[in-house]
């Protein structure tokens, strides 16, 4: 130990101090982003989410669970949605009782453009190297599954934790991962946060994927 251990304050909560500091980035930029197309950033997060739900619509139950928001502020959310004609309310195909919420058109327009707005903190992150980029969706992907495991947010459709995914099943370090569903290796640099094919695995499989994706390539005997 040296004295600066004993001076310091925990690691964990100087990147806790540090990651503070760029939301407060990526919140301004929300606003800047959200308000050119005439929204708040509530609002446009839930329009990119149920953009990316598919067809069927989803309830304002599930929206406002996935977003960790109180089921009242997405329902107003929504409503404003409506208002602008870029959500409709549709009947839910598994319970023709209840109300699912369904992306327009119009809707689609404007999430492809809010997905085009290039923000400060993309521009930042791009002042990294693509080996760091990629090493830091890895940690941001192992962070996202301890929040899930301490129920502060819910099940997220990533990569690691899907039926198809392989880990470090190819002796490639630039392509070492395999996709069953597509039937092809990838890298970490293209795992995803919220991929639309997304199977959730089984327990014990998920279990035994995260293990191995969590030792890395490192600890790991390469097969083809």
């Amino acid at each position: 130990m040296t004295p600066f251990d004993a001076l310091s304050t925990p690691l964990a909560r100087r990147l806790r101090d540090g990651l503070d500091r760029i939301c407060t980035v990526m919140r301004a930029d929300q606003w800047g982003v959200a308000e050119e197309s005439g929204l708040n950033p509530t609002q446009a997060h839930v329009l990119t989410f149920v953009a990316g739900r598919g067809a069927t619509g989803m309830r304002v139950r599930s929206i406002a669970d996935h977003l960790g928001v109180a089921q009242p502020t997405a329902t107003d959310s929504i409503g404003a949605l409506v208002r602008k004609g870029l959500l409709t309310k549709v009947a839910d195909p598994e319970d023709a009782r209840a109300v699912a919420i369904r992306v327009t058109p119009a809707g689609h327009d404007v999430v492809r453009g809010l997905g085009l707005a290039i923000t400060s903190a993309e521009r930042a992150l791009e002042t990294l190297s693509m080996k760091e980029q990629s090493t830091l969706l890895g940690l941001v992907i192992k962070t996202i599954r301890a929040l899930q495991q301490a129920g502060a947010i819910p099940p997220q459709r990533l990569c690691v934790s899907c039926r198809y995914f392989r880990a470090y099943v190819h002796d490639d370090e630039d392509i070492p991962h395999h996709c069953a569903l597509v039937d092809a290796p990838f890298g970490g640099r293209h795992l995803r946060l919220d991929c639309p094919e997304h199977e959730q695995a089984e327990p014990e499989a998920l279990d035994a994927a995260w293990k191995v994706f969590d030792r890395g390539a490192d600890d790991l005997p390469m097969s083809t």
